[in-house]
């Protein structure tokens, strides 16, 4: 459900935004702060949250961000002006940062590495269509019908359910995670979400200041954002004790690389769906309840999608499915930005729907297994936080980006500068594409040790290198038969 809820809280907000910024009087040049908002604040939030759930345990942590969500999404819907609509949007944003890495990290430590992991992964995966389509179907049907602030009661109402299913269902993992003796990194807590928040605003606000990026408040946010970014790598890679983000994440190999691809996937990915949206109203004609129509086949694609990676996943290379979400990734916006206005629907929009659920289902399915399998049970929570976190990174980020590159070109016509941005993010899907090609190398997902195990093995395998007899290999292998029976039962212990 927190993937539902995430993108229930993204993909209908960007149906209702023309009505609300009507209704609530937002000039051009703030439009897009609601937007971005609130994957703003999910992006800024999520390490920090990521960290505490790994100390306090995942259960009441998503419990308590469904609960957050819950009251804010009703406030959102009494909001009067753009600043209480801003706020909203931020506190949704916070209580999705602290369920999403929360319930990934749950379902990480829960489920052993193999086919039954996978597929929950993509089951997860899957929900995200769902609550897109949710999103998209509940915002275009208040708004044509009754009021588009019902679309945020509505979304309140199913984070309230959830909230209560979970606090009878889900197993408390409190106590198990107080005994592993994680420690918060409090300078990192403050440093990092401030130092995404101003870099971020210098981004936005360059596109609308009326000197551009030599306006004093943009110049300003700018300087100190990067001075920010290079106080706070220093202190985290060189100075901290338990820093926010373990060093041991990016040690696993290739994570640098697949992390920097999935950051510009999801950066195209959220310039498509942001500026298609616009592009479907404006240039296509569409109404609300075609708009809906014609985002239905993300919903059957994704699910069929994310199920079948699930299947393949301990089949199939993870480079290979990622190499072909990266291309379906450069498709999508590529469509719309070559689609004449009153473009086909089956030629131009039905493909590219196909082609960006193709590769958002897989990407996310991929990285999501192979992260959660490359670290340990006490950093399943930071590790699915920071692979969260590029998602909403990418969308608060590359939006901000392609809106400057819209504005731009606002001059040649409004239709004009939404086929800009679209270019933007085909070429950020493009440079994605030749990372993966040139950097990732990922097997595929079969049954395997979890990482305690295989360091267990590791450390047995050298006690026994250096203290049985050189002239006795037999002995040698016995014991290392003995020490995988023994794992291979607390497998299956841990799988009852």
């Amino acid at each position: 459900m927190s993937q539902i809820l995430v993108e229930y809280s993204t993909s209908g907000f960007n149906v209702i935004i023309p009505r609300a910024v009507e209704d609530l009087n937002i000039p051009p040049a703030k439009q897009t702060w609601p937007a971005e908002a609130f994957p703003l604040a999910i992006c800024a939030l999520l390490l920090p949250m990521g960290r505490l759930s790994d100390m306090y345990g995942g259960f009441p942590f998503y419990v308590a961000g469904l609960v957050w969500l819950t009251m804010t999404a009703v406030a959102a819907g009494f909001a009067r002006n753009e600043l209480m609509l801003n706020l909203c949007r931020v506190s949704q944003g916070i209580g999705a940062a602290s369920f999403l890495p929360a319930g990934l990290m749950l379902i990480g430590s829960i489920y052993r590495p193999g086919p039954r992991k996978n597929i929950v992964f993509a089951i997860y995966g899957a929900c995200a269509p769902l609550g897109f389509f949710l999103g998209i179907l509940s915002a275009g049907l208040s708004q044509e019908y009754v009021n588009w602030k019902l679309y945020f009661w509505i979304g309140g109402g199913i984070s309230a359910s959830t909230a209560v299913v979970a606090w009878f269902t889900i197993p408390s993992d409190i106590k198990e995670r107080k005994g592993m003796g994680v420690r918060m990194d409090w300078i990192g807590f403050f440093t990092i979400p401030i130092t995404v928040i101003l870099i971020v605003f210098a981004i936005t606000e360059s596109a609308h200041a009326k000197k551009g990026w030599l306006s004093p408040h943009v110049l300003g946010t700018l300087a100190v954002g990067i001075g920010s970014t290079i106080i706070t790598t220093f202190y985290e890679g060189w100075i901290a004790t338990n820093p926010l983000i373990p060093p041991s994440v990016f040690k696993v190999k290739y994570m640098k690389a697949l992390m920097l691809s999935l950051l510009l996937e999801w950066g195209a990915l959220s310039i498509y769906m942001y500026y298609g949206t616009f592009y479907m109203t404006k240039a296509m004609g569409a109404s609300s309840i075609q708009i809906v129509s014609w985002f239905l086949p993300m919903v059957v694609g994704g699910a069929i999608i994310a199920l079948v990676s699930g299947k393949i996943l301990d089949r199939i290379s993870g480079t290979i499915l990622l190499i072909i979400a990266s291309v379906t990734f450069i498709v999508a916006p590529l469509l719309f930005a070559i689609a004449p206005p009153g473009a086909n629907y089956w030629a131009f929009t039905f493909p590219a729907m196909i082609c960006a659920t193709i590769g958002v289902d897989t990407s996310f399915t991929v990285s999501n297994v192979f992260i959660s399998n490359s670290v340990p049970l006490k950093e399943q929570g930071i590790a699915n936080a920071i692979n969260s976190a590029l998602v909403h990174l990418g969308t608060a980020l590359f939006i901000g980006c392609a809106e400057v590159v819209a504005i731009s070109q606002r001059k040649h016509g409004e239709i004009w500068s939404f086929k800009a941005a679209l270019w933007f993010g085909f070429a950020v899907a493009v440079v994605s594409l030749i990372i993966t090609l040139a950097f990732v190398r990922i097997k595929a997902a079969t049954s395997d040790l979890t990482v305690e195990e295989k360091m267990t093995y590791e450390s047995t395998t050298e006690l026994v290198d250096h203290d049985l007899p050189v002239h006795d290999p037999y002995a040698k292998l016995d014991f290392r038969i003995l020490s995988l029976n023994a794992l291979s039962d607390g497998k299956r212990n841990g799988m009852a």
